[in-house]
């Protein structure tokens, strides 16, 4: 129900909801379906378990097209993820990325699907509303954007927070494991290293995006 809600509230039309009759019963889902005229259908309790990764029957699905995605930008704030396979870490950045303002994302090809279930139940709603550019030559995009290209590295990186991160920036994060491609860290002119208490040699991709993020947004706008 979140992620339909989520869906309606952005403007996106559903092509059809599939529903039990115990869904129908639950107000919010009832209420949920008063704002589209998509057809529905009423399927019995077991069908519709074959067709839901859920352990427990939330009562509704819905069928929508994926919406065709835009040009990359050349300009502005922008996320760029490198391999990052884990589908829940792909949608809790995509989820962070909204709430911080991000302007474009783009996924390479070795990155988890980002309309896979468990990807559109970790992003909470961001699919709906952020602008997302899967299957990208990253590499290409960094060569053709105008502004500053920023990647979390350790070779030569300096303190995130010590980093002016305001302006037009591209931001880099790398799979989990293998980090940033070397092609990709090669067109970095911003390298990026979050402080560490000793013995910690890494964070949680999702972990690592929320800090660099939001430390964007505290010097664009505090």
């Amino acid at each position: 129900p979140h992620l339909l809600a989520a869906w309606l509230d952005a403007g996106r039309l559903i092509e059809r909801l599939l529903l039990t009759q115990q869904g129908l019963a639950n107000p919010e889902i009832a209420a949920l379906t008063e704002r589209t005229a998509a057809p529905q259908s009423l399927l019995d309790d077991q069908l519709f378990a074959e067709l839901s990764e859920l352990p427990s029957q939330s009562g509704v699905l819905a069928i929508v097209g994926i919406p065709q995605a835009r040009l990359p930008r050349r300009d502005g704030f922008c996320l760029l993820l490198d391999g990052v396979q884990d589908p829940g870490n792909v949608g809790a950045v995509l989820r962070t990325a909204v709430a911080a303002g991000v302007e474009q994302a783009l996924l390479s090809p070795g990155c988890a699907d980002v309309w896979s279930p468990k990807t559109l139940r970790a992003g909470m709603g961001a699919q709906a509303v952020l602008d997302i550019v899967e299957r990208a030559d990253l590499p290409a995009f960094a060569r053709a954007f105008n502004g500053r290209i920023a990647a979390t590295l350790l070779d030569g990186a300096t303190d995130l927070y010590r980093t002016d991160l305001t302006g037009d920036l591209a931001l880099i994060l790398g799979a989990e494991g293998a980090g940033v491609s070397p092609e990709l860290a090669s067109l970095a002119g911003v390298r990026l290293k979050i402080p560490m208490a000793a013995g910690i040699e890494s964070l949680n991709v999702g972990a690592a995006a929320a800090i660099c993020l939001y430390e964007r947004v505290r010097q664009v706008y505090y």
